[in-house]
């Protein structure tokens, strides 16, 4: 079970995390959703004892401000950027990370086979492609069995099929388990598939906590289609979005169409049928859900 109780972080004089207080009991898994800013990865970070804070905050029932050691190895942690070394071999990997934990490994083979790696034990990280990184990363959270586990904007850098994939993969090992999940996402098709509850956050503090079919459903009535399109296509394709009634702006890294429910992959398709390519999409609320 995780507790925060009134937690609360700066940063100088900016308040990155104000009041929170939330319990994922054994077997639950929440997700936290805000807008860029919105402390989702701060929150995590104090969980994993990476930033010190005020309140209160308990892993399994352990005080993590008074013993910091225990509280971390009752936690798995799949950060957003992993940092491998790239001569390091995947079974070097696990066996570091297992005397790190301080707990024994029986067999590298079996803790792989759990997240599809076996088979590649003598690959070097620079071999490994960004999924498998991920998996990896996945099964070393898991070592030693922790009663928590915590994942921050875990597929951020995987494409639409590596999403799929590593989510099924983690469903998998989650579901009908006592193990509490607490994770930040801004994929609402990842919130549905893993989280039973949703906990949204505006500038730090709780705005909602609801089930996770309701916020689900709220995010169908009102959504934000981001497309990821080559820059010499995404003049044409806005004009064709907007000939066939639907609005669409440019951002930084492609085009955001307003969908409303039944029209999530509309847009898509009608760029398709014009011959202009979507390497990649996601779906947020139209009222903000990105990184923080």
């Amino acid at each position: 079970m995780i507790t925060l109780d009134h937690l609360s972080m700066r940063f100088g004089r900016t308040t990155a995390v104000d009041d929170v207080s939330l319990t994922i009991r054994p077997g639950e898994s929440v997700a936290l959703w805000g807008a860029n800013g919105a402390g989702k990865t701060t929150i995590l970070r104090c969980v994993t004892g990476l930033h010190r804070y005020r309140g209160r905050i308990e892993i399994g029932g352990i005080d993590a401000a008074r013993d910091g050691k225990r509280a971390r190895q009752a936690i798995g942690y799949v950060p957003q950027e992993l940092g491998f070394n790239d001569d390091l071999r995947v079974s070097a990997a696990i066996e570091l990370f297992a005397t790190l934990r301080g707990v024994r490994v029986q067999s590298v083979e079996e803790i792989l086979r759990r997240v599809q790696l076996h088979g590649h034990e003598r690959k070097r990280m620079r071999e490994l492609s960004g999924g498998m990184k991920q998996r990896l990363a996945l099964a070393i959270a898991l070592i030693g069995d922790p009663p928590a586990l915590v994942l921050d904007e875990v597929t951020a850098s995987l494409d639409a099929g590596g999403r799929a994939e590593f989510v099924a993969l983690l469903a998998s090992l989650t579901r009908n388990t006592e193990r509490s999940v607490l994770f930040a996402s801004h994929r609402v098709e990842e919130i549905n598939a893993l989280a039973h509850r949703v906990v949204m956050l505006e500038r730090g503090r709780v705005i909602e906590d609801l089930p996770v079919r309701d916020f689900v459903n709220r995010m169908a009535e009102s959504s934000m289609l981001h497309l990821s399109i080559e820059q010499p296509l995404r003049q044409r394709a806005i004009e064709v979005l907007l000939a066939t009634g639907f609005g669409a702006r440019l951002n930084g890294r492609g085009i955001l169409v307003p969908v409303g429910l039944g029209q999530r992959m509309r847009p898509i398709h009608l760029l398709a049928e014009n011959q202009i390519t979507v390497h990649d999409f996601e779906l947020t609320s139209a009222h903000g859900g990105g990184h923080s």
